[in-house]
């Protein structure tokens, strides 16, 4: 071992100085002969040890007996094949149920012992002795303590793998790519998989597809059975009309020729909405004549739904759940997923006992999502943007166990490899709730990575996640997060610099620490700029806006840390020549907004937008007093004058005022409480993909104006004063901005009306009189309500000024 390998392992812990047994030469015997029990379950045993070992661990016909290392496997209704003593040992294991499965270490033999209770428990067995396995040339050891028998929990467990262009990779996959990753998600207890039809809100094609879509997810499906898993569908009403018989039957011609492509397809999932919005009278009755077809090739799938709708109203949902509760017999159950207003525990309510409820969680986003990165600071957000590669271990065991207990399961909704940490963390708490995170980290570690790679990987990608809390400017655990991961990477093997998932972890800590630093540098030239224009005097404006202007561009003109730059980017062309991950358009291709946050890594992170925008619009003014009052006024925009008051909501310091009855532990979809949303939000847009100094009518904005407090849907948003003074009277202006461009009505806690349903996103900025009475006790909660079928409140900025 050389000198820099060994003091690296030294700094980390080796794993493989735990008690274990060489099975290197081990053979593989299985007492099973029905090929729909074994599936591929031998095949992958062999088949992972030898990329990782180089080693060919042989299928021996009878169970050996010459004292050698092996592997035996059978299941549990029939030990008969094994000696007494193995049999025995077994049975003293728990009990397991249906996909559950024994393994049992027999340390004195050599023997490793996989017992099923059916064939999936086979498949689960195989992987998790692959995950508790040291791997590495001609060298396999196992922990001489493993023994456990364990079932799963909930028994829908999966992920969405769509084939088309919106996703940052899946549509780069070849058939066997697509068969490996499958495989992995299995190897972690998955067992299902979601496809999607070749028809959704997407283009057609993209230049990365190796195959049409249609023969792609018939490969999907042939693996899935080939591996004994669930195959689920995505399927939106992307019909123009749902009841002129002309559409129908195209609708169900399509229907014939997709479901007649699979060769399996067990249940499919038709969403309320995003696409597809339908009444519920139409969809239902659309989804009968759809159920006809679906029986005709695939006689046992049922229809599952989804109470999705961008602008729900209370007509809607009584509509839709009434025909819930019909009892149709294609009817598979209920998905709870993004833009699902009612929290689940509600839906549980009020639908059927019977009727089983499935999630549908949003893993792969970081903003504008089901689950958001709560409090996420704005450089994070307009940089990594709404889908960068986001190990998030600790949120999603939190955000699954918050909400578990109301469902069968779920399938995640992920658009690409962005999300790959979250799935395989997700996959382990819907087998075992109980799994701590760290022990899913180090399996994930220790199978692709390697043994001496455990807590180094394991600790990294705690590290990554710990890095999107809080302030980026203060959170100095980002320099130390690039020092761990540089230390891996100074240390690493020529295949461990080309794994893919070692790059991913790689490029977030360079780009997460060259962000921080560039914010930290950037926010220091906006205060240089803004000193400037402190000191203008009169006669000197043209030449002090000019100084400024040349400060604010040092940060693009002198940048900082481009060897940073220069491998996020060496990085991003690698991960997409391995495994098609697109973080930038031009060069990769990728969709705005889908994973292109390599494209990001240059945008501006302070107000040198909105500042230099500002300077050219005072320059061009020819009296020299009104230049003085307007940049007097750039200066002092957030001043409330004496005895008043500013907050930002995307501020962690003016947050305390943001009224939250439930804690994000218990809601962390936002659902009951308050969340920060991002966005200005362009006249006519709902939808912006990248956070920028840009909105409403295209004008250049504050960057404050990017970052607000939100509630979704009718969720009241509260926001609370105390020590005001109960003597005077008081006006406020407020900055409306976000994307949802609401109608919202603004009171006060005492009942007082301080605005009327009004429209916002059509402009900034509006003032009104506070009555006095709502402040005579030095106190006032100010309550933003929407109309019927809006999105949610928004509320951006602040003043109270005494009048």
């Amino acid at each position: 071992m050389n000198k820099i390998l060994f003091a690296f392992l030294l700094l980390f812990g080796i794993p493989g100085f735990a008690q274990t047994i060489d099975i290197s030469e081990a053979r593989i015997y299985t007492s099973i002969s029905d090929k729909q029990v074994l599936r591929r379950s031998i095949e992958i045993l062999q088949q992972e040890v030898k990329k990782r070992s180089r080693l060919d661990w042989p299928l021996l016909n009878k169970l050996p007996s010459d004292g050698k290392p092996y592997v035996g496997i059978a299941l549990e209704s029939d030990l008969s094949a094994f000696p007494t003593k193995v049999r025995d040992e077994i049975r003293k294991l728990p009990a397991i149920a249906a996909e559950g499965f024994k393994l049992l270490v027999m340390p004195d033999t050599k023997a490793i012992f996989i017992v099923g209770k059916d064939a999936r428990g086979i498949l689960y067995g195989v992987g998790r002795l692959l995950r508790k396995m040291e791997m590495s040339h001609t060298l396999v050891t196992v922990p001489t303590t493993l023994a456990l028998a364990t079932s799963p929990k909930y028994t829908v467990r999966g992920h969405q793998l769509g084939y088309r262009p919106k996703t940052n990779a899946y549509d780069a996959f070849t058939v066997e790519q697509f068969d490996q990753y499958i495989r992995e998600l299995a190897l972690f207890g998955a067992n299902s998989i979601e496809i999607l039809p070749p028809r959704t809100d997407d283009d057609a094609t993209s230049r990365h597809m190796k195959l049409p879509a249609i023969k792609m997810i018939a490969e999907q499906a042939r693996i899935c059975k080939e591996y004994g898993l669930d195959v689920w569908m995505w399927y939106p009403n992307m019909g123009s009309n749902y009841t002129h018989p002309d559409s129908i039957q195209k609708e169900l011609k399509e229907r014939h020729e997709i479901f007649s492509t699979v060769s399996q397809l067990d249940n499919v999932f038709v969403p309320g909405g995003d696409p597809g919005d339908l009444e519920p009278d139409v969809m239902f009755a659309w989804l009968g004549k759809m159920a006809v077809v679906l029986k005709k090739y695939h006689p046992k799938a049922k229809i599952w739904v989804s109470p999705q709708v961008f602008r729900p109203t209370k007509k809607w949902f009584d509509a839709f759940y009434s025909h819930v509760n019909r009892n149709y017999p294609w009817f598979g159950g209920v998905v709870f997923g993004p833009w699902v207003k009612m929290p689940v525990a509600e839906i549980r309510k009020v639908i059927n006992p019977a009727i089983p409820i499935r999630h549908y969680p949003d893993i792969t986003h970081n903003y504008s999502a089901q689950y958001p990165v709560p409090h996420w600071d704005l450089a994070y957000a307009m940089t990594l943007g709404r889908e960068s590669i986001n190990p998030r271990p600790h949120d999603e065991k939190m955000i699954h166990n918050a909400l578990d207990e109301y469902g069968v399961g779920s399938i995640s909704y992920s658009e690409g490899t962005n999300d790959d940490v979250n799935k395989f963390v997700w996959s382990d708490q819907d087998w075992n709730p109980d799994m701590p995170v760290i022990e899913t980290l180090r399996d994930y570690a220790r199978l692709f990575f390697g043994p001496e790679y455990q807590e180094p990987i394991a600790q990294g990608l705690v590290a990554l996640e710990n890095n999107l809390k809080g302030s980026l400017m203060t959170n100095e655990s980002v320099s130390r997060t690039l020092m761990q991961w540089q230390t891996m990477e100074n240390n690493a093997s020529p295949e461990l610099l080309q794994n893919p998932r070692f790059q991913m972890g790689l490029i977030r800590a360079y780009y997460d620490a060259y962000t921080r630093r560039r914010l930290m540098y950037e926010t220091e030239v906006e205060q240089e700029a803004k000193d400037i224009l402190g000191r203008v005097r009169s006669g000197s404006s043209l030449a002090t806006i000019q100084r400024a202007k040349t400060a604010l561009e040092k940060a693009w003109q002198w940048p900082i840390l481009p060897d940073y730059r220069r491998k996020c980017f060496a990085l991003a062309d690698s991960l997409y020549r391995s495994i098609g991950a697109q973080l930038t358009i031009s060069k990769h291709g990728a969709m705005s907004g889908r994973g292109n946050f390599v494209d990001n890594i240059d945008i501006p992170l302070n107000d040198a937008p909105y500042l230099l925008d500002q300077l050219s619009k005072i320059e061009k003014l020819g009296n020299e007093t009104e230049r003085l009052q307007k940049i007097d006024q750039l200066l002092r925009r957030t001043d409330p004058g004496l005895g008043g008051f500013y907050d930002h909501f995307g501020s962690p310091e003016s947050w305390h005022r943001v009224v939250s009855e439930v804690s994000w532990e218990k809601d962390p979809g936002s659902l009951k409480s308050p969340r920060i949303g991002f966005g200005v939000g362009l006249v006519g847009e709902e939808w912006v993909d990248e956070i920028k100094a840009t909105g409403f009518k295209g004008q250049v904005t504050p960057r404050v104006w990017m970052k607000q407090a939100k509630t979704l849907y009718d969720q009241p948003l509260k926001i609370a004063y105390d020590e005001l003074d109960p003597q005077s009277s008081y006006r406020m202006k407020i900055s409306y901005t976000g994307r949802f461009r609401s109608r919202m009505k603004l009171t006060t806690d005492d009942g007082s009306v301080i605005h009327d349903f009004l429209q916002t996103g059509e402009q900034p900025i509006f003032e009104f009189d506070v009555p006095q009475k709502a402040t005579a006790d030095g106190k006032v909660t100010f309550i933003w309500n929407c109309g019927e079928g809006e999105r949610g409140s928004q509320v951006t900025e602040i003043w109270l000024m005494k009048k």
